[in-house]
C-alpha cells in the first residue's frame, strides 16, 4: 500500500472515530473539542473504542455475540502491538495512535477486560457499591490515564483527579442508563445490593432475593446515596486542581458533565424515570451545556 493511501486510509479512521463519538457520546465529543489539536486524535480514538466496548453487549441480539465482540477487542489489542493490520477504523486509529504516543497496552487491555468481566456476570448477580467504583476506574478512569500519557502528561494530581473523575462519570452513567437496564431485565446488574437491601428494594423470593421497584422513593433513595458517591469523587478530583498542571486541565473536563448530570438528577428528586433526563443534553438545553463546557474550559477548570 502506498504512503499516500495509508495516509487517506488513517485519515479516514480518525474521521469514522470522531463520528462515533459524535453520535454515542455526544457530551463527551464537545469535551473532546476543547483538548489541543495535539491531543484530539488519541482522544478520540480512545473514546471511538470505549463506545465500541460499552455498546457490544446493547447492540448484539445475542449476549453470547456481544462478549464474543468485546473479546474481539481483547485479541485485537494484542494484534495491534504485534504490527498486524485489522481491518476496523477504530483499531486502525488505535494503531496510529499507539505508534506515535507509546500508549499502555496494559492500560487498554484493563479497559476492555473490565467490560468482558462485566458482561459475563449473571443477571441476578448485583455488585457492591465498591465493585461498580472499580468498574468505573478501569473503564473511564483508564481512559483519561490513557488520554494524559498521550500528551506528555506526567503529573501524580492529574491521575488522582483523573481516577475521581472516572469514578463519578461511570457511576452516574449507570444511573442514567438502569431505565433502560430495568426495560431490558438486567436491573439486577447496578443496584448495589447493600443500598437495595437498606431501602427496602431487595425482598426474598424462596431461597432468592429479587430486586422489587413497586416503591419509585426507595428508588430514589437508592439512586440518592449512589449519586453522593459520584458527588464525592468530584469534590476529591477539584481538591487537587492547584496541583493539577495546567496542560492537564482539558482531559479533565469531563468533570463538567458530570456534575451537569448530577444537577439534573437533583432537579428530578433522583428519579430515574422522569422524562426530564432524557431531554437535550444530560437533562439541560443543548446550548446551555455549550455555555456551561466552554464557560469551564475558559477558565481552565474542570
Amino acid at each position: 500500500m502506498s504512503s499516500a493511501s495509508t495516509s487517506s486510509s488513517i485519515k479516514a479512521a480518525f474521521s469514522y472515530c470522531v463520528q462515533q463519538v459524535r453520535s454515542y457520546d455526544y457530551h463527551h465529543y464537545l469535551c473532546l473539542l476543547e483538548l489541543p489539536p495535539s491531543m484530539r486524535k488519541a482522544a478520540f480514538a480512545l473514546r471511538a473504542l470505549n463506545v465500541e466496548t460499552a455498546r457490544a453487549m446493547d447492540v448484539a441480539s445475542d449476549p453470547r455475540i456481544g462478549l464474543m465482540r468485546l473479546v474481539w477487542w481483547q485479541e485485537a489489542i494484542d494484534k495491534i502491538y504485534a504490527n498486524k493490520l485489522i481491518e476496523h477504523p477504530t483499531a486502525q486509529a488505535l494503531s496510529s495512535v499507539i505508534a506515535e504516543s507509546k500508549l499502555s497496552k496494559a492500560w487498554l487491555k484493563r479497559l476492555v477486560e473490565a467490560r468482558i468481566k462485566d458482561a459475563r456476570r449473571e443477571a441476578t448477580e448485583m455488585p457492591e457499591m465498591e465493585e461498580m467504583e472499580k468498574y468505573s476506574e478501569d473503564t473511564i478512569s483508564t481512559m483519561l490515564y490513557l488520554t494524559l500519557q498521550a500528551g506528555g502528561i506526567r503529573s501524580t494530581a492529574a491521575d488522582h483527579a483523573a481516577s475521581h473523575i472516572g469514578k463519578a462519570s461511570g457511576i452516574l452513567l449507570l444511573l442514567k442508563s438502569l431505565p433502560y437496564h430495568i426495560n431490558c431485565n438486567r436491573h439486577f446488574s447496578y443496584i448495589p445490593a447493600k443500598l437495595a437491601s437498606k431501602h427496602g428494594l431487595l425482598v426474598k423470593e424462596g431461597r432468592r432475593e429479587e430486586i422489587r421497584l413497586d416503591s419509585r422513593e426507595a428508588l430514589c433513595d437508592t439512586v440518592f446515596e449512589m449519586a453522593s458517591v459520584a458527588n464525592s469523587h468530584l469534590e476529591k478530583a477539584r481538591k487537587l486542581a492547584e496541583f493539577v498542571p495546567s496542560e492537564a486541565v482539558p482531559v479533565l473536563l469531563p468533570a463538567v458533565p458530570a456534575q451537569i448530570m448530577l444537577d439534573s438528577l437533583n432537579r428530578v428528586q433522583f428519579d430515574v424515570f422522569d422524562p426530564r433526563l432524557a431531554q437535550g443534553v444530560l437533562g439541560i438545553p443543548p446550548l446551555w451545556y455549550q455555555l456551561k463546557l466552554k464557560w469551564t474550559s475558559w477558565r481552565r477548570k474542570y
